[in-house]
């Protein structure tokens, strides 16, 4: 009987995933997108952790670049998606970066240096975008849908009958 719950353990525990980890050392927190639009020389070389949802992404000669449309980031570094967005900026990254899985819509929090600004355009209206240089990114698994709620929890219990090695009870747990 003692091994019965084992399994069940370990599965509760390897279910229960944590938040990821992100080195803020000599972050600025009071710069936002739009501070630094507007303030990019003093603004350059200064630590930030940025995130929101993609809008974006393109692949250079040895980089990545990524447009994302930011938000306000939870006590996790999650983009809050429900909060008023903070402008636009974009993230670069050596090396290539596979744009179906940085796909619009999908969200990401990254840590790195404020490099300038980029001028470019949002539909037909002129945009100059703070660019930083992440040296921190982390790609957040897309959103599923549990009625109103993001978290689920649910906890079956099963048996069956039948006659000699036919029979048993399962138990089931789900995040």
């Amino acid at each position: 009987m003692r091994y019965f719950f084992l399994p069940i353990l370990l599965l509760l525990l390897a279910s229960c995933a944590s938040a990821p980890t992100f080195d803020t050392a000599g972050v600025d927190r009071s710069l936002t997108p739009q501070r630094v639009r507007t303030s990019p020389q003093s603004t350059t070389g200064k630590n930030v952790q940025w995130g929101g949802t993609i809008v974006r992404t393109t692949n250079l000669k040895d980089s990545t670049q990524i447009e994302v449309l930011a938000f306000p980031l939870d006590s996790d570094g999650r983009p809050k998606v429900d909060a008023t967005a903070q402008g636009r900026f974009i993230l670069e990254r050596a090396g290539y970066l596979e744009p179906a899985d940085y796909a619009g819509g999908r969200r990401v929090t990254a840590v790195g240096k404020v490099t300038g600004t980029l001028d470019g355009k949002v539909g037909e209206a002129d945009y100059t975008y703070p660019v930083i240089r992440a040296r921190q990114l982390y790609l957040w698994s897309p959103e599923r849908s549990y009625g109103g709620s993001s978290t689920f929890f649910g906890f079956g219990v099963g048996g069956g009958g039948g006659s000699g090695w036919g029979s048993g009870v399962g138990v089931g747990i789900g995040f």
